[in-house]
């Protein structure tokens, strides 16, 4: 059996870019709940002990229109020794969050808890490696992440309200998206495979640094293993924009939340 750890009010998060993690802090400081990562949970056997009227919160980004899979298997994995009282998540995503809430909800019903609220946040696209697909225009991200602030805002409210109920845009054919495309997403798609480091790599580890899977390895150019979550952080923090995949990314746009643009300092 796990040691058990006492905490009172937690939000567990996951995160590539840094969309998810800066919609959790904002939510730390206003309700002054602690932060965990949830890949922690898959190295840990500890028990979190939860409190008659605690929170349980989740924050996650949205993949191929559904939530991660490490999340989902997180959530398989996590032990709480009781059940939580206010359970909710808040998901973000670049345009639309498809049957997020349904699955997210299916999956800790599994667990024998409820999920009482769910939302979702517009926050800039980070999905480069299909065609068609590319981060946002500037003046499109700066947009995104400026509504955030008063979204999250809201979103503030309701949980620290204890709100029941579920605001997720799941935007146009939601069932198609996610019960149909991204189950190929996953099978197919969801591997490091096709990832490479072109000649302008200059072995840095940055890539190998914001892993948050532990997946990269840097012996003068990067190797990628096999727990690869399609986060893309080590393509969009490499400083050479050498990290590629396949041919998809070719000339493709970058971003992380924290990074600096022509010069000027991105809200953090």
């Amino acid at each position: 059996m796990g040691r058990a750890i006492k905490l009172f009010i937690m939000i567990f998060y996951f995160s590539g870019t840094g969309n998810s993690l800066w919609v959790a802090r904002q939510l730390q400081e206003s309700l002054q709940e602690p932060l965990y990562k949830l890949v922690d949970v898959l190295s840990s056997d500890q028990v979190y002990a939860l409190g008659d009227e605690e929170r349980l919160g989740f924050v996650f980004p949205v993949y191929s229109w559904g939530p991660p899979e490490v999340v989902l298997e997180m959530i398989s994995r996590l032990r709480l020794s009781r059940k939580p009282s206010f359970l909710y998540f808040v998901c973000t995503c670049g345009d639309d969050a498809g049957k997020t809430a349904e699955v997210f909800c299916k999956a800790v019903e599994r667990r024998g808890w409820t999920c009482q609220a769910g939302y979702s946040v517009f926050m800039p696209n980070t999905y480069v490696c299909l065609p068609g697909f590319d981060v946002d225009a500037p003046e499109v991200e700066s947009r995104k992440r400026e509504e955030a602030w008063g979204r999250v805002r809201e979103i503030q409210v309701k949980i620290a309200g204890r709100e029941s109920g579920f605001d997720c845009h799941e935007g146009s054919m939601p069932f198609l998206k996610t019960y149909v495309v991204r189950p190929l997403f996953c099978r197919f798609l969801m591997s490091a495979r096709w990832f490479h480091a072109s000649d302008a790599c200059i072995s840095c580890g940055i890539c190998e640094k914001v892993c948050p899977m532990n997946n990269i390895r840097v012996d003068r150019k990067p190797v990628w293993g096999k727990r690869c979550t399609q986060c893309l952080a080590c393509y969009h923090f490499c400083p050479m924009h050498a990290v590629a995949y396949g041919s998809q990314t070719l000339n493709k746009g970058q971003y992380y939340f924290e990074r600096k643009r022509k010069g000027k300092q991105s809200e953090k």
